[in-house]
């Protein structure tokens, strides 16, 4: 590594610099001639994030580039490392040693970068040889899961110099005895894909093995990290970074290269009524769209948002293509993470190759896997964030020059005004905000049995090396002892349902060391990703069980009894659900309460859906002050949307303030409505809450927890991004709804939310997963897989010991998890807060005739199952004739009070 220039200054504020731009002939400087020569003759020119990244990786930087796909910062990292390891063998200094790791999330993305890597090493091997005369041998080498013990041994006598890994390998491989030293001469460590790693546990596993390598190197090694579009690049740098020994934070260059590439988003609304008319017809429209777009391009990517929905679109456009004789079928393929990865290996090798026309995926193409030349990419419906349309988009024009193009084709009415608003913040490239997980400890628990594995510590050691990490810098000791008393078998009872110590721990010296065996669970334990179950499905009649089929694991967390759900196109009644079936019973004709793809639904992200609400109250104030036509053309030019899409939306708003005397929910409003709906004999109690679904996730359980308590009754209920349903058999006046709203405080709405939450599925299954990443319950003992209906049965018995221990550390995750991961009680609590300042102002209102045009989606969601859109449909139409009708009946009212 050089060193800085004298003449460059870099200002660090907290650790953090960004990045300038610098000549591309400064850069060629930096680099071996041969080196120079081959990149100018390869490629031409340097792309932006090149620019940015590589002066300051070549003097020693901690870096974090964040730009689209396709601009070249895969490189900008690698050409100035390859040119190190060089000037290493040309000194006669590079040693088997591995210098340089590089981590992804994903092994398809591993085996990606290996051969991505090796044709540029080979051609720069020949060119350093050529000009040098002499024979430089940089060695690569992919350790994961898949890689086979010989290959691993081979790596022990011959290490790699560059080593391509996952998270879940590189903790596996701090604790192998015979490699573990190999990592002690690290200088680099790249992690591709930082946003995909940061929000979630994986990112925080990863995160403490990296301060494991610095104590087991005796020093700092440059970190690099390569980010997709993200938001805020500052946190994310200080994940990346951590903190020094003295708990200031290590310095870190930002690359700010997110806007480089230029984007071309469009907002698609069939031309036609987007409530009355019948499904068919709206389906057709939306394919006669899509098959236009896909002829008019070489290569289309199209988004849906569920695995389900990936499978119906490629079969509809298999069937009209191939009756058109227009395409070829298998030119048309789909990609998600249910299919095996042979096949999808398969689909994205034909995609490299220019073979397909059309793939049509769920969320597994987002990442950067090199996909080869998109022009265009479709989105079906909302991406449910700003970030994730900006990443999809991103996929089209695949290098740093072309423009992004894409469209996103709508549905209806809420998904017509959603889209509308996330292609203007995308373009405006206003992010939403990730967030970190702070002090997961079913991860800490899985590094303290690494780290005792490792050799004696003191308490005081490993609290070091622990709060060098970000995720875990305000840990408290009192935290870390919960743990430490939890693995060394501190905590009564739990020996007699086998949940045994897992480290030593003596408290006169304050020093963890290993326990005999542990060794064995760590390696066939360790990782962060839970295992799915499927859940057999039994029907319960007459007194006999029958197998009917198997829910996801996912699913089955959501699920209540009483609850009915759609399986093989029947509906039937949740009666019980155990640990590995679900018992059931006929409901016929019955709609269902949960649809089937809602545990797939990406949820709208908090910071999206106030932007949403802020839109609909702008819209709202035009529309009451000025004339039509001003308001139609405003939203046309401001959002670039068709004249009939933006006709749609003043409709809809215009119609929403007729019907409850202007009073439009936003991100200022909430408006609470309440529906006695005659047919089903329930009255529905509509929250018009605009803040996103893991935000009404919370406030609706809370809300009904403290309603059926208030009212001796249970509550169902309905959760969608733009409000819930709380349904009851009983009426309702206005003072209890006043009374519920002032109860739940930002002081009490944890508290109430955990005793929500704590009877659930959703609370079962989570407790499941974190006390399987804590080594409480173990998917795996001496070599041998132990079943997850054995692990669910084990895991409801623990929940009744360990509740009851104060502080316990694993029920302590367990609501973390669900409060902050699953859902979110941080932004919830702020939402509770403006309403208790007065900033959130509340409207209760009745709708005696019908519900108001914003609800219809709410109520629909909770009525209806994909397989029976038909019946959401003719649910919306059947609300909205109610709708006109009572806007009728107003203005008749008017018009006699009048005179």
């Amino acid at each position: 590594m050089g060193d800085q220039p004298a003449n460059i200054s870099i200002e660090f504020m907290n650790g953090i610099a960004y990045a300038k731009e610098f000549d591309e002939r400064d850069i060629f400087n930096l680099l071996l001639e041969p080196i120079a020569s081959w990149f100018q003759n390869k490629f031409g020119v340097l792309t932006l994030p090149q620019k940015m990244v590589i002066p300051y990786i070549k003097w020693g930087f901690n870096v974090l580039v964040s730009s689209p796909t396709g601009t070249g910062k895969t490189l900008a990292v690698f050409l100035p490392l390859l040119d190190d390891l060089f000037r290493l063998g040309l000194e006669d200094k590079l040693e088997n040693n591995i210098y340089v790791v590089y981590v992804s999330p994903l092994r398809a993305l591993n085996n990606d970068m290996y051969k991505n890597l090796i044709v540029p090493l080979n051609e720069l091997h020949s060119k350093i040889e050529e000009h040098y005369g002499v024979n430089i041998d940089i060695r690569i080498a992919v350790r994961t899961s898949d890689t086979l013990p010989a290959e691993k041994s081979k790596m022990i006598k011959t290490p790699p110099h560059i080593l391509i890994t996952t998270p879940e390998s590189l903790a596996l491989a701090l604790n192998a005895t015979k490699f573990r030293e190999k990592l002690a001469t690290v200088k680099w460590l790249i992690i591709d894909e930082v946003h995909e790693l940061a929000g979630n546990k994986r990112g925080s596993h990863l995160m403490l093995s990296l301060e494991r390598i610095v104590e087991l190197a005796g020093r700092d090694f440059q970190r690099i990290g390569l980010s997709a579009t993200i938001s805020p690049l500052e946190d994310v740098a200080r994940f990346l970074a951590g903190y020094k020994d003295d708990g200031t934070p290590r310095p870190i260059v930002i690359a700010d290269a997110r806007f480089s590439k230029p984007i071309d988003i469009k907002v698609l609304c069939p031309i036609m009524d987007l409530v009355y008319t019948p499904t068919s017809i709206l389906n057709e429209s939306i394919y006669e769209i899509t098959a236009k777009l896909i002829l008019q391009h070489r290569t289309t990517l199209l988004f849906t948002n569920t695995r389900s929905a990936t499978e119906r679109v490629v079969y509809k456009l298999k069937k009209i293509f191939s009756n058109n004789g227009i395409l070829n079928a298998d030119e048309i393929e789909a990609h998600h993470s249910s299919l095996s990865r042979d096949v999808r290996l398969d689909v994205e090798e034909k995609l490299k190759q220019g073979q397909l026309r059309v793939v049509v995926s769920s969320t597994s193409l987002e990442l950067g896997i090199d996909v080869g030349y998109i022009d265009l990419v479709l989105l079906l419906s909302s991406p449910k964030s700003v970030t994730r349309l900006l990443q999809r988009i991103g996929r089209a024009g695949h290098n740093a020059y072309t423009v992004s193009k894409g469209a996103i084709i709508v549905v209806d009415r809420d998904d017509l005004i959603e889209c509308t608003v996330l292609a203007k913040l995308a373009r405006e490239r206003k992010i939403d905000k990730i967030k970190i997980p702070k002090k997961p400890l079913d991860v800490l628990t899985q590094h303290i049995v690494g780290i005792s594995l490792e050799g004696p510590k003191t308490i005081d050691e490993v609290i070091r090396i622990i709060r060098r990490s970000y995720p875990y810098h305000d840990l408290t000791e009192k935290e870390l002892m919960n743990v430490i008393n939890y693995l060394s078998g501190s905590y009564p009872g739990l020996e007699d349902h086998n949940v045994y110590a897992k480290i030593r721990y003596d408290e006169l010296t304050k020093i963890i060391s290993k326990r005999k065996g542990s060794r064995m669970i760590y390696q066939l334990n360790v990782g962060t990703i839970p295992d799915e179950a499927k859940i057999s499905v039994m029907l319960y009649l007459n007194g006999k069980k029958q197998y009917v089929g198997d829910l996801e694991e996912s699913f089955v967390e959501i699920l209540s009894p009483s609850d009915i759900i759609v399986l093989g196109g029947k509906t039937y009644r949740v009666l019980a659900i155990q640990p590995a079936i679900v018992l059931v019973e006929p409901a016929e004709g019955e709609r269902p309460t949960v649809p089937t793809w809602f545990s797939e639904m990406l949820p709208l992200t908090y910071d999206s859906a106030l932007e949403i609400g802020r839109f609909r109250k702008t819209v709202a104030n035009m529309i009451a002050t000025l004339p039509k036509e001003t308001v139609i053309k405003w939203i046309m030019d401001i959002y670039d949307i068709e004249r009939h899409a933006a006709e749609y939306v003043y409709d809809y708003i215009y119609q929403q303030m007729l019907f409850t005397d202007g009073k439009v929910p936003s991100d200022t409003n909430i408006l609470i409505e309440i529906w006695y709906d005659d047919e089903k004999g329930a009255t529905n109690i509509i929250f018009h809450t605009l803040f996103g679904r893991r935000v009404n996730d919370v406030l609706s359980r809370v809300y009904a927890y403290i309603l059926g308590s208030i009212i001796n009754e249970s509550v169902k209920i309905t959760v969608t991004d733009n409000g819930f349903m709380l349904t009851i058999s009983s009426n309702i006046n206005r003072e209890t709804i006043e009374k519920l709203i002032k109860y739940v405080r930002s002081d009490n709405v944890e508290e109430i939310a955990r005793k929500a939450i704590r009877r659930t599925e959703l609370f079962k299954k989570r407790f499941r997963h974190c006390a399987e990443r804590s080594f409480m319950l173990l998917r795996r003992y001496k070599g041998v897989d132990v079943s997850l209906t054995r692990r669910q049965i084990n895991s409801e018995k623990l929940i009744q010991i360990v509740e009851s221990l104060h502080d316990f550390p694993i029920i302590e995750e367990t609501y973390r998890e669900i409060l902050e991961d699953f859902m979110d009680l941080t932004h919830t609590r702020e939402v509770i807060d403006k309403i208790e300042r007065g900033e959130i102002t509340i409207d209760i209102v009745y709708s005696y005739y019908a519900p108001s045009p914003f609800a219809h989606n709410i109520i629909a969601y909770g009525y209806s199952d994909v397989v029976l859109m038909d019946d959401k449909r003719r649910l919306i139409v059947k609300l909205q004739d109610m709708v006109k009708k009572a806007i009728e009946n107003k203005s008749k009212s008017s018009s006699i009070n009048s005179q």
